[in-house]
């Protein structure tokens, strides 16, 4: 059972992931007035990526370290 665990979690990322792609699709053909959506998902990642970049050395590690997170192949 606990090692069901990871494959879950994977999963759930994946599932997650695919929502925000195609939330960034639907806001790009649409714009902000999309009510399913909930939010400004462009801005939120601009200021997100905005952020890691104003922190310099410090922002870009942690960016290679979610980038090597999510690139890592299966446990």
């Amino acid at each position: 059972m606990l090692n069901e665990i990871p494959r879950w979690i994977r999963t759930i990322t994946e599932a997650g992931i695919a929502l925000l792609a195609l939330a960034i699709v639907v806001q790009i053909m649409f714009g902000k007035a999309v009510p399913f959506v909930g939010g400004d998902v462009i801005g939120s990642i601009s200021g997100i990526i905005g952020s890691l970049g104003a922190q310099g050395l410090v922002g870009l590690i942690a960016a290679a370290v979610v980038y090597a997170l999510f690139n890592r192949g299966p446990a």
